[in-house]
């Protein structure tokens, strides 16, 4: 959401260079840099302080994280809180990945500054992280021409008519085109940094970051399940108990019908409630379950590829590598390659 830039000036800051901001493990790891303005959208801030600013002692290494700022400090903060980042833009300099955590008003121009500091950290490498609001910034400096990219449904309309040549998706979720992603209204920024994580970390790590958090390490469906109507509570009526007894069991055969008959519903009646509390289909939600379970075992074991396959449910290699490259983006053997015993790894 876009705060207000009046919001008053109270006692209760933020500083990066507290114990909240930066962790001695973090110190060596890769570079996130949060921007941070006059009029910050608080919230937003704080997922990105969450996920990747928090010490993990747990894990052998983690991100480093700072904080780069538009505006000279004190800066102001939705909810009457005021942030201290006295180091400009600078930080952007070295950063290996930058979030933009929203903007403070989608009609107000990003300075010319910061957008001269995203093409060029965008030029040497640096990964661009959007949420909410905030690809608004990434837009004006035309880092999204002819890219997928989406944002708070209440802002899609606008962001398609302010920047044409942006391929807008108002739905979702997230994009991840790679070096760049975006998110869309402001809780859709937890999903799409764990997706960072999961790409840099695995899922074995992302799962012990998301049980912190007490949220899902990855949500089914889009936005759109959440623009009309009240939010379905997935406890309703012992769903979320049949969802976890179907994850541990997904080594067996489980059909539409067996899956409605074991929830006591018709299968219309279970499309329909797929539908409403998380946004899919029955198959697609056992599917992404099983294919979250191989990168477990990918991760986790040295077992073959056909026993993978089995224990997930999803029968044989050949399948899993269909199903595996459609969802992740890779092979299973480049996944194990890349997430098996590494130093990122739970320690």
């Amino acid at each position: 959401m876009v705060s207000q830039t009046d919001a008053p000036v109270h006692s209760a800051e933020i500083d990066p260079s507290s114990e909240a901001g930066a962790s001695e493990s973090g110190s060596r790891g890769h570079r996130v840099v949060a921007v941070v303005y006059d009029g910050l959208c608080t919230f937003e801030l704080g997922i990105a302080v969450e996920i990747f600013g928090r010490p993990r002692p747990e894990l052998r290494s983690w991100y480093a994280f700072s904080l780069a700022s538009v505006d000279s400090p004190p800066l102001r903060a939705n909810g009457g809180m005021s942030v201290w980042a006295p180091e400009g833009l600078g930080p952007l300099e070295d950063a290996d990945t930058i979030i933009l955590p929203g903007w403070r008003d989608v009609a107000d121009p990003p300075p010319q500054p910061l957008i001269d500091a995203l093409r060029a950290a965008h030029r040497r490498g640096a990964r661009l992280l959007s949420i909410c609001s905030g690809v608004f910034v990434l837009a004006a400096a035309g880092l999204l021409d002819g890219r997928r990219a989406t944002t708070h449904w209440r802002y899609a309309e606008a962001l398609a008519k302010e920047f044409p040549e942006v391929r807008v998706e108002s739905e979702v979720l997230y994009v991840d085109e790679g070096d760049i992603l975006t998110s869309a209204g402001s809780a859709a920024g937890i999903d799409c940094c764990l997706h960072l994580v999961r790409r840099d970390y695995g899922a074995a790590v992302v799962n012990r970051v998301a049980r912190r958090l007490v949220v899902q390490p990855h949500r089914e469906g889009g936005q759109a399940q959440f623009i009309t109507g009240a939010v379905v509570d997935p406890e309703e009526g012992g769903f979320a108990d049949f969802l976890d007894s179907i994850r541990a069991r997904l080594d067996e055969e489980h059909s539409v019908a067996g899956l409605a008959a074991e929830a006591a519903m018709s299968p219309r009646t279970l499309a329909r409630r797929f539908r409403q509390v998380l946004g899919t289909t029955p198959h697609r939600w056992l599917v992404e379950e099983r294919v979250r379970r191989c990168q477990e075992l990918l991760e986790t074991t040295d077992l073959d590829m056909d026993e993978i396959a089995c224990l997930s449910g999803l029968g044989s290699a050949q399948v899993m590598r269909l199903h595996f490259r459609r969802r992740v983006g890779t092979t299973p053997t480049t996944y194990r390659k890349s997430f098996q015993g590494t130093p990122g790894g739970v320690g």
